[in-house]
């Protein structure tokens, strides 16, 4: 494959860890602030809201580290976070909800300049579209991420 395309994986690679590295360290500064977010959402028992934003806040910058790192587990774990954040975020706008998407933390210009749960799912969508790329590339050059506790003999 061209080296155009090697560019490209790893600039898309990059931009999606810096997106969850972003994501997870903005909230973590307030995590009670994101299950309050998590909870306007209305998807959750009141008391799974906390725990699911620790979670969340630890699941985003494990993967987000795993994947800089290329380690296996990692894309997979972001694009299953993708897809329930754009599940969340569509059942959010089919209700009619006016929040903020809760995905920069408290402290997101976007979350403090207007409430977008629509440019939230363009925003996921198009890098769900780069998550697709890094598994073609990966597929067409058959690379395989390493283990994250490798043991050399």
């Amino acid at each position: 494959m061209s080296s155009i395309a090697h560019v490209i994986y790893h600039a898309l690679r990059i931009l999606i860890v810096l997106t969850f590295l972003v994501s997870g360290v903005s909230k973590a500064f307030n995590p009670v602030q994101f299950a309050a977010v998590i909870e306007a959402y209305g998807v959750l028992p009141e008391i799974m809201a906390f725990p699911v934003a620790v979670i969340l806040i630890v699941s985003e910058i494990v993967a987000a580290v795993g994947l800089l790192f290329e380690k296996r587990g990692s894309l997979t774990a972001i694009t299953i976070m993708m897809l329930i954040f754009l599940a969340v975020l569509s059942y959010g706008i089919f209700i009619g909800l006016d929040i903020d998407c809760g995905c920069f933390g408290p402290n997101d210009p976007e979350a403090i300049a207007f409430h977008d749960l629509r440019g939230a799912v363009v925003r996921d969508l198009w890098l769900l579209l780069a998550i697709g790329y890094l598994y073609l590339f990966r597929f067409i050059n058959r690379l395989t991420p390493c283990h994250w506790i490798s043991v050399k003999h």
